[in-house]
């Protein structure tokens, strides 16, 4: 089919360019199971200069009575820093301790109407380093360990291999991010000579590619590839870690090492077009020459790369597959708007698409900074799972989301045993998680139950994106646990069934009350529609429908309405705190429509939101829950207001990322993802009649459908 969209002069004229240092100015290259984070030189040169500074406003509290008052403070990108990293899917550590520890020891028994309940809910909020009291020891370590692992930096060094400390020293700095090819090309002045440097991620491989043009380099300037130290935290009783290089000199310009870090052990293959020394914990490419090539391999395990490809290859294939990329799937272009905020939105969006390609499309499920650096351990949210990667398919690229899907089936049988442990049939996914799929001990996180659905969600959006029978049957035995799990932790109550506590719903301000909490409004009606769906996945592998999933679908009970008529967060006390996430929006938007759910009632819900809600204490997700909202009501002109509203957690920075709490979560990738699912929300509203606002022209193609509603006949 035709495009009518200039695709290449749409994403290019967003290409990030960096014209001076600033610490939360960093780009990315990656393959969403590997990426490399640069400075201003391209490379990973300046690593202090980005390094997390704490921040002098933060309230240390545990957290374990509510969530800590965010103060009211006014978006300063100089509280923001973003860290120089390479991380991967697959490079994870343990630290010992100075202690035998237990997961029982992070337990705790709650009473319910089926008897005592075991959560691992034994730790607050607490950080590595912060003090942690003995009785959440054993809580701390399982929900710091694993970590994810920096594997390395590339760095250009001085003569003597010592590296630069100001940043200031480059003068006449343009550094561009291509994104059609994947490619950041960085020029400068240093030292009296000019410097042009292209990085590059291999679309497929575990390798960076860079090539440096400089007169510096006859001098005896080079490119490192350095082991630095872990950079997170250590507890208290946490031992100081075990880490070991070996070099394995296989030519003058080909070295292998053997890196180990505690129990993970990985190997790094550096080739250059010049020679290789040894400095310290770094090798060093150098050359004669005026041109200096490195291409660098990292393979999980004891054995290394054997590949001979250079520098050019990898830059080719990076610029036929970005190229592909952009080429195929949706895109949606404002270049025809008079609004005067078009633009920023559309860059918005073309810079959200790439970063979310190389951060949140691996084999795993991605972290809430995915591959750029760790918050949380660098360990992944399954809540999360869908503001990350549900556009994918949303946008016609659901191989990317596909990619991540098949982690569920090695972690089914640990969120069975999860399920089991608890009382309960079926598949209990854990909220925060690492490959192992262990669940991360949490006074919030075990008790919330949104990320249950997911499956489900995610698998529909693929499905709806046109998969065949073997697909289905493939993926069916996650469905079928996922929905066992679900009907069997529905209470039938009444005629009608309820999620009772403990719980926490989406809106995590209702934490105190985890033991009392009940019937959250957005939870109730994706208990409804997911299990629907997964009788309609029986239907077309030609099973007979689950009469225990139908019958819950149909009869959960309806979300409980405030005194003003608008939908409550909760169903008991104190039913709606206004602040944090707006949950109860997404019962409608976020979700297609459903028999639980008023339209008429949801519209006076977000007037309710846009006019009173804390947005200081909102998420960088929020804005498009209140946006896919709006569409799915028809009014375009509030969906679109939603994604811009001016907060100081809707910022996005000149690199796309969306900063949201400095000192610790300074990219916030939900918010990249959620963007993209409310656009496509909002362009397929504009394909089906609703009409934009004055000022704005939404031209969109090759959008994929969006979930269908299930409205189910009243209940008997």
């Amino acid at each position: 089919m035709p495009q009518a969209i200039d695709r290449r002069r749409l994403v290019r004229r967003h290409n990030p360019v960096l014209t001076s240092a600033h610490p939360a100015d960093v780009l990315t290259v990656g393959n969403g199971d590997i990426a490399l984070t640069v400075d201003i030189s391209g490379l990973q040169t300046f690593p202090s200069f980005h390094e997390l500074v704490p921040d002098p406003h933060r309230v240390v509290r545990d957290g374990l009575s509510g969530l800590p008052e965010q103060r009211p403070r006014a978006f300063d990108a100089g509280d923001f820093q973003i860290p120089l990293r390479t991380q991967s899917t697959w490079g994870w550590y343990e630290t010992r301790t100075d202690r035998k520890l237990r997961p029982e020891d992070a337990t705790t028994l709650y009473e319910t109407s089926r008897g005592p309940v075991p959560y691992l809910d034994r730790m607050g909020l607490q950080r590595a380093g912060d003090p942690i009291a003995d009785e959440f020891v054993a809580g701390a370590w399982y929900h710091f360990n694993p970590r994810r692992a920096h594997l390395g930096r590339l760095a250009l060094v001085r003569p003597d291999g010592t590296g630069l400390d100001d940043p200031a020293a480059l003068t006449d700095v343009r550094t561009e991010l291509d994104l059609w090819r994947g490619t950041i090309h960085a020029a400068y002045m240093l030292d009296g000579e000019s410097v042009r440097v292209t990085t590059v991620a291999d679309p497929r491989d575990h390798r960076f590619a860079v090539r440096v043009e400089s007169g510096l380099l006859l001098r005896g300037w080079g490119v490192a590839w350095v082991f630095d130290e872990q950079p997170d935290d250590l507890a208290a009783f946490e031992l100081p870690l075990a880490q070991e290089t070996v070099w394995d000199r296989r030519t003058t310009y080909h070295w292998n090492a053997r890196r180990t870090v505690e129990a993970l052990t990985y190997c790094v293959s550096v080739r250059t077009t010049g020679s290789l020394r040894e400095e310290a914990e770094s090798v060093v490419a150098h050359t004669d020459a005026t041109v200096l090539e490195v291409v660098v391999a990292l393979t999980p395990g004891h054995r290394g790369q054997q590949d001979k490809d250079g520098f050019s290859a990898v830059s080719q294939s990076a610029q036929t597959w970005w190229a592909e990329h952009w080429s195929t799937g949706a895109a949606v272009s404002l270049a025809d708007s008079t609004d005067a905020r078009a633009a920023e939105l559309e860059r918005r969006i073309v810079v959200s698409q790439y970063l979310t390609a190389v951060n949140s499309a691996g084999v795993t499920p991605p972290a809430e900074s995915g591959l750029t650096y760790n918050t949380w351990s660098g360990k992944f949210h399954l809540e999360m799972h869908w503001w990350h990667a549900a556009h994918f398919p949303m946008w016609g690229r659901g191989q990317l989301l596909e990619r991540s899907m098949r982690w569920y089936h090695g972690a089914l049988e640990a969120a069975r045993e999860t399920a089991r442990r608890q009382g309960y049939r079926g598949a209990r996914w854990p909220k925060q998680t690492d490959p192992s799929a262990r669940e991360s001990p949490s006074n919030i996180g075990v008790f919330l139950l949104w990320q249950q659905p997911h499956v489900i969600y995610l698998l529909e959006l693929l499905r709806g994106e046109g998969r065949d029978e073997s697909f289905l049957r493939e993926h069916y035995p996650l469905v079928e646990a996922t929905a066992d799990f679900m009907a069997d932790f529905a209470e039938e109550r009444d005629g009608s069934f309820v999620l009772p506590p403990p719980l926490i719903p989406a809106q995590e301000s209702y934490l105190a009350d985890r033991a009392t909490n009940a019937d959250p409004t957005f939870e109730l009606a994706y208990w409804s529609w997911a299990l629907s769906v997964a009788n309609e996945w029986r239907t077309e592998l030609g099973l007979e429908p689950s009469q225990e999933w139908d019958r819950v679908a149909r009869n959960m009970r309806r979300p409980a309405l405030l005194p003003d008529g608008t939908y409550a967060a909760i169903a008991t006390p104190p039913l709606l705190i206004r602040k944090d996430h707006p949950s109860m929006l997404m019962a409608l938007g976020w979700l297609p429509d459903t028999h639980l759910v008023d339209p008429a009632t949801m519209s006076a819900t977000l007037d309710s939101v846009w006019e009173h809600w804390d947005l200081q204490s909102s998420w960088g997700w929020d804005y498009p829950v209140m946006a896919m909202t709006a569409a799915r009501l028809g009014d375009v002109g509030r969906a679109i207001d939603a994604l811009l509203l001016p907060s100081p957690k809707n910022v996005f920075l000149p690199n796309g990322h969306n900063p949201q709490m400095p000192g610790f979560l300074t990219i916030y990738l939900p918010a990249n993802g959620g963007l993209l699912a409310a656009m496509a929300h909002i362009a397929t509203a504009v394909n089906q009649g609703a009409e934009p606002p004055d000022g704005w022209m939404i031209t969109s193609e090759g959008l994929g459908a969006l979930p269908r509603p299930r409205v189910l006949s009243a209940p008997e």
